[in-house]
């Protein structure tokens, strides 16, 4: 199902031109415009999903294999040194596209990039109360 107003889709599905790296029936990846790294791509599921949420999870499945076959490649091709896996949800996750999508960003030494997390602290008490919230 392709949403006609989206540009992920457009672009997924071969209307908008892009630097395409792989493509099936259902996925295209390509590299981003605006690359994190050399080698920066995303994986466009073919079909609209806005996000995580609305991904059927045979598809989820799917991302993940592809992301770890591609990333294995770019590895060799690329040399880089790691790899970071971005998939946002949400506008307060940093989504700015309401399209499904993964970020494969190759990770190179002192590449200037920071895309961590700068780790908070959460008691033992803290942790038991989230977690039986999550799990009761």
């Amino acid at each position: 199902m392709k949403k006609e107003d989206c540009i992920f889709c457009k672009i997924a599905h071969g209307d908008i031109p892009s630097s395409t790296i792989y493509e099936d029936d259902d996925f295209r990846i390509i590299l981003d415009l605006g690359p994190a790294t050399r080698g920066h791509a995303l994986i466009l599921p073919k079909s609209h999903y806005a996000d995580l949420f609305e991904l059927p999870q045979d598809m989820a499945g799917r991302v993940m294999m592809l992301a770890q076959k591609t990333a294995s490649v770019m590895r060799d091709k690329l040399s880089c040194d790691g790899f970071n896996l971005v998939q946002n949800n949400g506008e307060s996750a940093g989504q700015t596209v309401f399209h499904f999508h993964m970020h494969l960003i190759p990770r190179y030494e002192n590449d200037g990039q920071n895309i961590l997390w700068k780790p908070g602290s959460a008691s033992g008490e803290e942790l038991d109360i989230v977690r039986k919230q999550i799990t009761e």
